[in-house]
This record gives C-alpha cells, sequence and structure tokens, in this order.
C-alpha cells in the first residue's frame, strides 16, 4: 500500500501548505516513540514544517506500535514508502532501522541517558561483550556515521562517546534531558494528576515501576502489587515498561495483576501517563529502569524491589541510584518498609542531565539547524505532561 501522502513526484497536485520542508519520525517500539512525543511539539505552529510518521520494522514488529502512532493522529507511511524518500530531517529515538532511511538524522535516547545502565545488550543472544548504548556498530554503517546529531544529556557521555565511537564527535551536542525537563516542568500539576488518579489529599500514593526483563520489579515479584494492596494504608499505581506489554499483551497483563486490580490498583496505559504518576506519587517502588530514576530524579522517594547487580555498569544511572535507595525486604511487611529512600534532596536530577531546563531550547536549535530553516521567533516551551488515565481503577 502505498500512500497518497504530502511526499512523492506528485505530492504537489494534493498538498495545501507547499514547500513544506518534511520531517520523518521513527517509531519502532512505543518506547522510542513515547519519548520523541516530547520531542515533536518542538515543531507546533510552524507552518513551513510537515510532520509525518512510519512504523520500521523488516519481517518482524512490536505490537502496538502502530496503534500508538494511530492514537496520536499521526499521517504514518508504510516503512517501504518512507525509505523511498529523502528527509529533510529524521528523529529516532533508537537505532532500530536508521541506516535505512535517507535525510539528516537526529537520534536522542528513549531512557535516561544514552550510557545504558545494563551492562549486557538484550538484543544479543548469550551477549558476553559489555555496551554502551554510544557503540560505534550503533553509529557507523559501511564506515559512514549516520546521525547528524547525536543527542547526548551530560559530558560523561562525551567522554564515553570519545571512547567508543570517536569518528561521531563532531555530531555530538550535549543537550540535557528533555523528559526530565518536562516532568519537572509540571511539578506545580500535581494535585490535578492525583485527580486524575482518584487519589484524595489524605491519600499516600504507592506507584510500583518495573522495566522489562526476567531480573525486573514484574519480572521477579509478581505477587508485589497485591500484597502491598493486601497490607492497607496505601493506594498503588502500576507503572509497567511499554515492552511487557508488547510481549505479553494486554489482556495477559490484565490477567496477572486481576487480584491487585480488584483491590483498586491503578494501572496507567503503556502508551502515555507514566510522567504524571511519578510527579502524583509519594513513594515510588522501583528497579533499574529508567522511570525509576526519573522518579528520584524529581524529588519521589524510592525503594528498590530488584536490582541485578551483576549486570549493571558501575558508575550508571542506575547504579547511581542503586547507592542511596534502600533494598526492600520481600520476607517482611512491604508499607513498614516505605519510610526512607532517595527523596527531595538528591542529586539524581543532576546525574541524569547536566543542561537541566534547557533541553528544549537546545534540541530545536539542532532541529532547525538541520532542516535549513532559522528559528521561530517564539521561544520554545514545554507543555505539561497529560494526566494520567489508568486502563484500571
Amino acid at each position: 500500500m502505498w500512500v497518497k501522502g504530502p511526499v512523492g513526484a506528485d505530492a504537489t497536485y494534493r498538498v495545501t501548505r507547499r514547500a513544506c520542508r518534511n520531517v520523518l519520525v521513527m517509531v519502532p517500539t512505543m518506547t522510542a516513540g513515547a519519548r520523541l512525543m516530547d520531542l515533536v511539539p518542538l515543531l507546533d505552529g510552524d507552518h513551513r514544517v510537515q510532520t509525518v510518521f512510519t512504523v520500521p520494522h523488516a519481517d518482524e514488529a512490536w505490537q502496538y506500535t502502530a496503534e500508538f502512532v494511530s492514537a496520536r493522529g499521526g499521517l504514518s507511511l508504510p516503512w517501504n514508502q518512507a525509505r523511498q524518500h529523502t528527509w529533510d530531517l529524521v528523529l529516532a529515538a533508537s537505532h532500530r532501522h536508521i541506516e535505512q532511511v535517507r535525510g539528516k538524522l537526529l537520534i536522542l535516547p528513549h531512557g535516561a541517558g544514552n550510557l545504558m545502565s545494563r551492562r549486557y545488550s538484550r538484543k544479543a543472544r548469550g551477549a558476553t561483550r559489555p555496551t554502551t548504548g554510544l557503540d560505534a556498530e550503533l553509529l557507523v554503517y559501511r564506515g559512514r556515521v549516520l546521525p547528524a546529531v547525536i543527542a547526548l544529556t551530560h559530558e560523561r557521555e562525551l567522554h564515553a562517546l570519545r571512547r567508543s565511537c570517536p569518528e561521531a564527535l563532531p555530531t555530538a551536542v550535549i543537550a540535557g534531558d528533555i523528559c526530565l525537563d518536562r516532568m519537572s516542568a509540571s511539578a506545580p500539576y500535581r494535585k490535578q494528576y492525583r485527580a486524575a488518579l482518584g487519589i484524595g489529599d489524605n491519600d499516600r500514593l504507592v506507584t510500583i515501576s518495573s522495566t522489562w526483563s526476567a531480573s525486573s520489579t514484574f519480572g521477579c515479584h509478581p505477587d508485589l502489587y497485591n500484597r502491598l494492596l493486601g497490607e492497607g494504608g496505601v493506594v498503588a499505581a502500576a507503572v509497567l515498561h511499554p515492552m511487557i506489554w508488547a510481549v505479553h499483551g494486554v489482556w495477559q497483563v490484565r490477567s496477572w495483576l486481576a487480584p491487585a486490580i480488584a483491590r483498586g490498583l491503578r494501572v496507567i496505559r503503556p502508551d502515555a501517563g507514566w510522567q504524571a504518576t511519578m510527579i502524583a506519587s509519594d513513594h515510588v517502588i522501583g528497579d533499574h529502569g529508567s522511570t525509576t530514576s526519573y522518579a528520584a530524579a524529581i524529588g519521589r522517594t524510592v525503594s528498590l524491589a530488584a536490582y541485578p547487580e551483576h549486570d549493571i555498569h558501575k558508575g550508571s544511572i542506575a547504579d547511581r541510584l542503586a547507592r542511596h535507595s534502600p533494598r526492600l525486604d520481600m520476607s517482611k511487611p512491604i508499607v513498614p518498609q516505605l519510610r526512607g529512600g532517595v527523596g527531595r534532596r538528591n542529586d539524581m536530577a543532576k546525574v541524569i542531565s547536566s543542561r537541566p531546563g534547557r533541553a528544549a531550547s537546545i534540541l530545536r536549535t539542532c532541529m532547525y539547524r538541520l532542516l535549513g530553516l532559522p528559528e521561530p521567533s517564539w521561544r520554545p516551551s514545554l507543555c505539561p505532561v497529560p494526566l494520567p488515565s489508568p486502563l484500571w481503577i
């Protein structure tokens, strides 16, 4: 199927806005798509720019990704069609398939930082060689550095890039973390986020966050949700990594969580709402995933339910968090243990980003430089993260 959209040899006969610069947003997974939805709004209001989306795939795809794009009203071009066009700007938050697109590529991390906390990649079965997330095999194809801009979050990433892929150094820009900036800017709306979750002023919201793997919170302690609610005294929410939903399916996740849902567990949608839920929380139980670190960075108190020390880079974001976060003892009641943890006085925000509050400005400047257009006259702004909309309460 070939979509009659705003690009192609005959597009000039069907478009309403002519001579637009064309931007392609690559969404291979919901995780990448969610991060790019922090970035794409920086182009809002510019009539000189047309943005379209594509879901890259070869002979396999992650479930619910196409639905993610469709739910946001994005014009989605088939992958084969997107590969045929030369784009003025390509936006990506994943290395998947970036060697197959034509255009000036800006890539940013889909989680907290480019330097993955895990020592070994999940992509290579039985991997024994550590990976950083800035390795040459991810950034260089047939001798060509693929990105025109690699958005880094911190100076330490620049040092890592110098070691792992020095040929990509000219493309590096230390931009900070746009997700963290957006969460920080949304803090004044905490009361509204709590109301959307049905949380009263005197309620204590504990969010259980899980990345995807057998060593995650959900992988190690699937009964934690029901146990926590069974002890009483708290309201609970579940933030599960989008890949959990993609691999196992909505029906199965709901089935596994059914006892806790019956007790009032708020299950946050996999495509949106986790940021607002972290802001609304009083305490977060998590693991080595990015959402737990973001929660600490905005001042939530954090405890760890799972932490695979053997598979975590020393000095990584997850490692820094773990140094100051108490581990839950699963042989004891959970609620009494939720007293300490990384809280309002911590340096996690500085660990995640060395350009606090500046990501939107830096990234927009990069995008317009690649587009070959002067920036709009208005200042870039970060809209508040959307209200959480639980799948089940």
